[in-house]
């Protein structure tokens, strides 16, 4: 597991403390019943801060899954 991702699994560890790993990596809107816009308003936060990043709020739609998140930091993060 790359340092990103293991970061990312912490975040949302903080997010869904119920998650296990494996149920954090494959993680949807659709498969975490506590995953709606509250949780993930929270989710954008604890993400920002972790990385030290900035999400667009015209990107926010796109980033319903935990490797959609991942994609996204990698793509942001220098």
């Amino acid at each position: 597991m790359s340092d990103v991702t293991g970061r990312l699994v912490k975040c949302f560890g903080a997010v869904f403390p119920s998650l296990g790993r494996d149920e954090t990596l494959a993680a949807t809107t659709e498969s975490v019943a506590e995953w709606d816009s509250l949780a993930s308003l929270t989710l954008v936060a604890v993400i920002e801060e972790e990385f030290e990043v900035t999400v667009d709020d015209l990107d926010l739609s796109e980033l319903g899954s935990f490797s959609a998140f991942d994609e996204y930091v990698r793509e942001h993060v220098a």
